[in-house]
């Protein structure tokens, strides 16, 4: 597909989601919150959620970060010409199979060394578009993720994309409140954050 964004290649996966490995030169295409996907052939991709990106280090760059006077090229060449190890951690939230958007965990993951891509205003609107938002559930219920953030980010990337007037806002934020209904604490917490997005 013309115009495809390639973030970074597969290192581990599950069914509930992956872990992306990708250069430091890469870093200015993902972020947090941003919907990714994997197309796997025949017609069939799975559909993830950026949960965290972590940059690691080695042991050159421990040396250089606590040297004295370490000058501004020396920086450039490690991180430009080096290959800093930095890993994007993948939320699954759904698949699509010929053509078909389902918002529920993939039958299968992808591979190792698979090829992942950003998914653009049109893949967007597609995903989030297809059902009721049924993948709001998979982000709900995952552990240990900073469930509250990743949801504000991710609808306010949404709604720039679906340009509809907060249509598609409103059936979201209502769709979490659905689900949270018997959880007020959480619920509280994820509409704070929405209101801090500015999407409230």
């Amino acid at each position: 597909m013309p115009g495809q964004i390639e973030i970074g290649r597969l290192l581990r996966s599950s069914t509930t989601g992956f872990v992306v490995g990708c250069r430091v030169g890469q870093l200015d295409v993902p972020s947090f919150g941003a919907l990714v996907r994997a197309p796997l052939g025949d017609g069939y991709q799975v559909y993830g959620l950026i949960h965290n990106i972590q940059v690691g280090d080695d042991g050159l760059v421990r040396q250089i970060a606590t040297a004295e006077n370490v000058s501004a090229e020396v920086i450039l060449d490690n991180r430009e010409r080096r290959i800093v190890p930095v890993e994007l951690s993948v939320l699954a939230v759904g698949y699509e199979r010929d053509g078909s958007i389902h918002h529920l965990l993939p039958p299968r993951p992808p591979v190792s060394l698979d090829a992942i891509y950003l998914c653009d205003d049109h893949d967007l609107r597609r995903f989030t578009s297809a059902g009721r938002c049924g993948y709001i559930r998979l982000i709900l219920a995952a552990a240990d993720l900073p469930m509250a953030e990743l949801l504000a980010v991710h609808l306010q990337q949404v709604q720039a994309a679906q340009n509809d007037g907060g249509v598609w806002k409103a059936g979201a934020v209502h769709e979490i409140i659905t689900q949270l209904r018997d959880d007020y604490s959480l619920l509280t917490a994820v509409l704070r954050a929405v209101q801090e997005a500015n999407l409230a």
